[in-house]
């Protein structure tokens, strides 16, 4: 009898008291707390336990769960500590119908506008660039483009995958001063980087060292339209969960975000995304849990056939489950909230507080004014202060500000969803008062 394990785990099953997985399934759904009302930002921000004496403006780090993320986290703690084999077990390996995985990538996909097949749960941005650098298939002679502006993770990815392939890498400046950005002198730029043996093109959506938002969509159809075969490859983490953006549209070819910032998600939860094209020109580096192909070839002692896909190169091993399933209730939460309306939220609040240290004589906000070439993050520089003295001195007024950590350090307000326009003009007085 071909009896194989999905067939095996597609059956009801009893396991002492355990229920079948269906049952399970509705246990815990009925253990877990409805979206709340958040037609207010009051509501969304009585969401987060945040420390009242604070206030909150490095909030783009690493969040703080929000009750829905909170509640659904200890709903699957709670079921994989009564009977952890069972829900892990059959929450993995299930049939289509229930597998959990499954479920969470088709509320990301939703929300990226994609399809759920084309979603690789991960555990963070860096995991998510190495995956997708040291997947290509790069050869001698072949370059990768990344930017002068990207991150440590985003550079250090792209050198590794140089390295193990013998490709070279290459850096280039997008512009001097972001305030002083185009989208015209953003995309001339990233153009004049390309050159005849440019394979990759490595981007960051929004530069946490300046708070520039790049302008992808526009830098990708010209990219596609002068180099059609220059894969682009994006760093989305300050994007997603910040801008309104069909991020399965915007014309990138892989992007890699941690869902732990702007989208409100538990810790150590990420995603990659690509095409079905996209992803078949890789080459899996960790051995998956979420595709059968692989460990069917396994059990027949066989290579693996078909196309990498989004499955085959989401890692597998045993993760923090309980976190990465709970990412779904964070996805909800921003629907709930409206993609729209909360990109309009963060948008007011730092034009706001962009509009209050304009103008003195010894702030410098290098971020962009222009909402198009901006998000949550504004950068900015106190005449004769170390940045990281500007952050003590405000955090001794307990506002909690952070600092960039480039090569180039600036001071950072971030207002978010947890902030009120009230403690923006609080953050503003308090920069100002500093300048003199």
């Amino acid at each position: 009898m071909d009896l194989t394990r999905r067939r095996f785990l597609a059956t009801p099953v009893v396991l002492g008291s355990a229920v079948a997985s269906s049952a399970w399934l509705a246990a815990l759904a009925a253990e877990t707390a409805p979206m709340p009302n958040l037609s207010t930002w009051e509501a969304v921000r009585a969401q987060f336990a945040l420390d009242p004496a604070l206030a909150h403006f490095a909030s783009f780090f690493i969040s703080s769960h929000p009750a829905p993320v909170r509640d659904a986290i200890e709903a699957w703690r709670r079921a994989m500590d009564r009977n952890p084999f069972h829900v892990i077990d059959g929450g993995l390996f299930e049939d289509e119908a229930h597998n959990i995985p499954l479920q969470v990538q088709a509320t990301i996909a939703h929300y990226l506008g994609g399809r759920a097949e084309d979603v690789a749960l991960t555990r963070s941005t860096t995991e998510g660039l190495a995956l997708i650098y040291h997947g290509l298939q790069l050869r001698p002679g072949d370059e990768m483009l990344v930017t002068t502006h990207d991150h440590f993770s985003h550079h250090v990815s792209a050198q590794y995958a140089a390295e193990r392939t013998g490709a070279s890498l290459r850096k280039v400046p997008l512009y001097d001063d972001a305030k002083d950005a185009s989208v015209d002198s953003l995309v001339a730029n990233l153009l004049k980087g390309i050159g005849p043996k440019t394979r990759t093109v490595g981007l960051t959506w929004v530069h946490s060292s300046t708070g520039m938002r790049l302008p992808i969509r526009e830098m990708a159809q010209a990219l596609k339209a002068k180099h059609p075969d220059v894969l682009l490859i994006l760093d989305g983490v300050h994007g997603i969960g910040a801008v309104d953006e069909t991020i399965a549209t915007i014309g990138a070819d892989y992007v890699s975000a941690g869902t732990h910032k702007w989208m409100f998600g538990p810790r150590g939860t990420a995603i990659a995304w690509s095409t079905a094209d996209g992803w078949a020109r890789l080459r899996p580096l960790i051995p998956s849990f979420s595709e059968w192909e692989s460990y069917y070839a396994w059990t027949e002692d066989r290579p693996i056939k078909g196309p990498t896909n989004a499955s085959r190169m989401a890692p597998g091993g045993f993760h923090a489950y309980e976190h990465q399933w709970a990412v779904k209730a964070a996805f909800d939460m921003h629907e709930a909230m409206g993609k729209a309306r909360v990109a309009q939220r963060i948008h007011a609040l730092n034009t706001q507080l962009k509009d209050a240290l304009a103008g003195h004589p010894k702030i410098h906000v290098h971020t962009p004014h222009a909402p198009e070439l901006s998000a949550g993050l504004v950068a900015f520089e106190i005449a004769g202060m170390k940045p990281e003295d500007v952050v003590k001195r405000l955090g001794e007024q307990n506002i909690v500000a952070s600092t960039s950590p480039y090569a180039v350090v600036y001071a950072r307000l971030a207002p978010s969803l947890v902030n009120t326009p009230a403690e923006v003009d609080r953050a503003a007085a308090a920069v100002r008062s500093l300048a003199g």
